[in-house]
């Protein structure tokens, strides 16, 4: 990690995306986003398909430019975060090259940084370890299983020691157990790393089981209708999914995105 973090990772103060303004193509994304997410933090975002959640994440990762707003990521623009890697991004696919090792993926961005090959080696294999991949750096993506594919993935979003972890349904496409599996190896680097995530799910447990706090998002135009504190205690582990308090946030969460599609 990088030895200094500000206090608010991410800041953003009436921030609107509209796709196509003033055509008849016009897409009205995201309105009036107002949120400061501190360093250290797991927010996940929630909300049904096409409210922003991910456009949101694009927004701080830079891919796209707010049409209105201020936002902020480590106090600074977008731009300047993204060219400082600030940040690291894993997707629903982990987009590993199939003729590249295991090692070689997590690499990758090391590469591009211009580290030393001694450097890189001792990096991914420090971040492998800390995915529980250490024995398989000389395999390949295709023969992992799609967990540890999305595990390789991770490792090398974090493989630059960026300050902040976007993850954009990470974990939808993998089975329930596997995904159950995944939820507690993150948290478990979650703890580790002390970055921060932003964690953008369609899931209300899994956005229960991991987030410090849950931002509750409405259908288009995608707007923040609530931000729910979270205050099952960490570390969480399978126990957690059974305890009475855990069922009463994943009612709550539910009843607030009901809400939300009837502002």
């Amino acid at each position: 990690m990088k030895q200094e973090q500000l206090q608010i990772a991410i800041s953003a103060s009436g921030v609107n995306k509209i796709f196509n303004p003033d055509t008849d193509e016009q897409v009205i994304a995201l309105q009036d986003i107002d949120i400061d997410i501190e360093a250290g933090e797991f927010i996940s975002l929630i909300g049904p398909s096409g409210c922003g959640k991910s456009t949101l994440m694009r927004l701080v990762a830079n891919l796209i430019q707010p049409t209105s707003g201020d936002l902020k990521v480590n106090g600074k623009s977008p731009e300047q975060a993204r060219l400082d890697r600030d940040y690291g991004m894993v997707f629903q696919a982990a987009t590993l090259y199939e003729w590249r090792t295991v090692k070689k993926n997590v690499q990758l961005p090391l590469e591009v940084m211009g580290y030393s090959k001694s450097d890189r080696e001792q990096r991914s294999q420090e971040m492998l370890e800390l995915v529980e991949l250490g024995q398989f750096g000389n395999h390949y993506p295709w023969q992992l299983s799609g967990g540890m594919q999305q595990r390789v993935s991770i490792a090398r979003a974090l493989a630059f020691e960026p300050s902040i972890l976007l993850m954009d349904e990470p974990f939808g496409a993998l089975d329930e157990f596997t995904r159950e599996r995944m939820n507690l190896e993150l948290l478990d680097i979650w703890q580790r790393t002390k970055v921060t995530v932003i964690f953008v799910t369609h899931s209300i447990a899994e956005a229960v089981f991991l987030s410090s706090r849950i931002v509750v998002m409405s259908p288009r135009p995608g707007r923040i209708t609530e931000i729910v504190d979270n205050p099952l205690p960490y570390p969480r582990n399978f126990e957690t999914r059974e305890r009475p308090d855990y069922y009463q946030m994943v009612t709550e969460v539910r009843e607030l995105l009901r809400d939300a599609h009837e502002v």
